[in-house]
């Protein structure tokens, strides 16, 4: 299967790996906007959109449902027999940086393995020039090699720590690091593998009803994978199991998406954007607009926004949303 890069620009290169990897996206960037969409049962295709939906952002942020209501027994949900996929379309905003037009967010789908992640290098390292995009895009490049790798096995089950283990084991002699979530659907069971700040939000009848916790070591200085003696390994990070059923929607992001918008935002944004049937969602579109909606968030010096709200908790004054790299995976949750 060949891993291929999806671009804008045709001239830019196209990676390939041996096996059957033909399902497999790797999205980085080149300093253009792009979006993927990737179907299981269907071809890729590449659309563009810029609409920016408005919101408002008065409401306070309503409570999350605690993860032990949402996934009870997961091994009673292994027994089911009910067997989903998800339907994932993603898009990437990298912040303006000549020296990086790349920026230094990375992400993968992996169609047929009802996988996906993202990675963010993290920015502090360009104190001493290194760019740690090139760090995020080497273990994402290397996460797809081990969801292969795991396809494989006898079970065929991808389990998303084992795959950053391998990932990370594999990126070495490169200067950086990154944080990484990892998902991936196994029947009905959601399971994933963070570390550091970037996560995922589950969407259930267009309401906000899960948000994956961050770790950091301190405010704004997240646990990140990486080959310095004080990064962080991939044995720090957190796993999840979550039973999903089919029309919840999954929004997977980098900080650059988190920091700048709330659950209720991306909520509006589904229920203007979204039809009532399921399958009737589009990812590719509804990470286009989120991003766009990210982007126009992180530019207003007076909202309120996640990072503002978590800088103030932690006792640093910060007004308006944070300029970043903005990295969008909406997965659609549908039968198979």
């Amino acid at each position: 299967m060949s891993l291929q890069t999806t671009m804008m620009n045709p001239n830019l290169p196209r990676f390939e790996l041996e096996g059957n990897l033909e399902r497999s996206t790797m999205v980085m960037n080149q300093g253009s906007i792009r979006r993927t969409r990737v179907d299981p049962d269907q071809e890729n295709e590449a659309v563009m959109i810029f609409k920016k939906p408005r919101v408002e952002d008065s409401k306070p942020e309503r409570p999350v449902m605690p993860y032990q209501e949402l996934s009870p027994n997961y091994e009673a949900a292994e027994e089911k027999e009910t067997s989903l996929k998800m339907v994932c379309g993603s898009f990437y905003l990298p912040k303006e940086n000549e020296l990086r037009p790349q920026g230094e967010d990375a992400h993968f789908i992996c169609a047929q393995e009802n996988t996906i992640g993202v990675a963010d290098g993290v920015g502090g390292w360009a104190n001493k020039g290194i760019d740690s995009g090139i760090y995020a895009r080497e273990l994402m490049i290397n996460s797809v090699m081990a969801v292969h790798n795991q396809q494989k096995t006898s079970s065929g089950i991808i389990n998303p720590r084992k795959v950053l283990d391998e990932a990370f084991s594999n990126t070495k002699n490169i200067q950086g690091s990154s944080t990484a979530c990892v998902l991936t659907l196994n029947k009905d069971v959601l399971h994933s593998a963070n570390v550091g700040d970037s996560g995922f939000m589950l969407f259930r009848n267009k309401k906000f009803l899960f948000k994956s916790s961050t770790q950091q070591h301190k405010f704004n200085c997240p646990f990140q994978l990486g080959n310095a003696v004080r990064s962080d390994r991939p044995s720090s990070a957190r796993e999840m199991k979550v039973r999903v059923i089919p029309g919840d929607v999954i929004v997977l992001g980098t900080d650059g998406l988190l920091d700048n918008m709330f659950g209720r935002e991306m909520e509006q944004v589904l229920e203007e954007k979204t039809e009532k049937e399921e399958g009737d969602v589009d990812p590719e579109m509804l990470a286009g607009v989120i991003a766009e909606l990210a982007l126009y968030n992180s530019f207003d010096r007076f909202r309120d926004s996640p990072f503002s709200v978590a800088a103030k908790k932690a006792g640093f004054r910060h007004e308006g949303g944070k300029v970043d790299d903005i990295t969008v995976v909406v997965a659609a949750i549908m039968k198979s």
